[in-house]
């Protein structure tokens, strides 16, 4: 789900993500080879129970279009030790002909149980999101679990969290539930749900393919809130990089 964080037009929208996510989205925001083939990544918010290989890196970045306002998402993270995904990354706002540095997110990563196969994995994330302008810092923690059928051809990932708005001071839980469907070789079917305790949730879909086997990859995704209006739908086209492990 960092990466996998999302926060435009004034909503938290948590990845690893993989974030996703976010996803991070991300996430972003949004979010993120990996363990087994990388799949729950940027664009979806609810993240995967995966990280980044031992001793790799990934890229994840994307642009966001909502009807007022166009963010910049690039979200770098790297595993130094093996089970343990640190992303540091940010947003640039543009709106009316100007642009800002709006949220900047750090989360690390961890897993308790690696998925296999036909298996399941669950882990934890926690991070921190910094919104320049107020100066506010967002503080939230989420457990995703993944689930995987078909011979890895179909995945189902949870995420239940906690979120700490900084502004007001506020707690609320968050969650989110996706899904990947595999169509080709190298293509994917995304769609996923999510939200807060409060309000109505959000949703998005697209797809997601390999330009390079589990090394670039490129998406494409559109959103909304459940009965949203036009105000608050978007539209996303990302591009992940991941690298062979190489750090010392």
């Amino acid at each position: 789900m960092v990466g996998r964080l999302s926060l435009g037009q004034g909503e938290v929208m948590y990845r690893n993500f993989n974030l996703r996510l976010s996803a991070f989205l991300f996430g972003a925001v949004c979010l993120p080879s990996v363990v087994s083939t990388a799949h729950a990544a940027r664009p979806m918010i609810t993240d995967d129970a995966r990280v980044v290989d031992a001793k790799a890196c990934q890229l994840e970045s994307w642009v966001m279009r909502y009807p007022e306002s166009t963010e910049l998402w690039a979200l770098p993270s790297c595993n130094f030790t093996g089970n343990l995904e640190l992303t540091l990354g940010g947003v640039v706002t543009r709106e009316t002909g100007r642009s800002r540095t709006t949220d900047a997110v750090m989360q690390g990563k961890t897993l308790f149980k690696v998925m296999d196969t036909g298996g399941w994995g669950i882990g934890l994330a926690a991070g921190t999101v910094r919104r320049s302008q107020e100066d506010i810092r967002d503080w939230y923690a989420y457990v995703p679990a993944s689930f995987s059928f078909r011979n890895d051809a179909v995945f189902v990932h949870t995420n239940l969290g906690w979120l700490r708005e900084g502004e007001v001071r506020r707690d609320r839980l968050t969650w989110g539930v996706g899904t990947e469907v595999q169509l080709t070789e190298r293509s994917w079917l995304i769609g996923e749900t999510f939200g807060q305790n409060r309000g109505k949730p959000f949703y998005q879909f697209g797809l997601r393919h390999w330009l390079v086997q589990d090394r670039i990859q490129i998406d494409a995704t559109y959103g909304n809130r459940v009965d949203g209006n036009s105000n608050e739908r978007w539209f996303s086209i990302g591009l992940r990089f991941l690298s062979v492990p190489f750090l010392p």
